[in-house]
């Protein structure tokens, strides 16, 4: 899965997509999808992910109290 970097507007390829479905999880590990070399992966804040359509990540995957609100 790619999402958005919403800083940079890079592709980050998703490593852990559990760690993504998790609210309890404020990272995950990924790597920048950009040359013809594969990038090494790092960590990157969820809530400075976006979907490449523009569309923000739904909050059930940010926020654990989601409900609540």
């Amino acid at each position: 899965m790619f999402l958005m970097q919403k800083n940079s507007e890079k592709l980050v390829e998703v490593l852990s997509l559990t760690d993504l479905f998790n609210p309890n999880h404020t990272e995950i590990i990924g790597r920048f999808h950009a040359g013809e070399e594969m990038q090494d992966a790092e960590r990157f804040a969820k809530d400075q992910m976006k979907f490449p359509s523009g569309e923000p990540l739904p909050q059930c995957w940010l926020d654990s109290e989601y409900r609540r609100h």
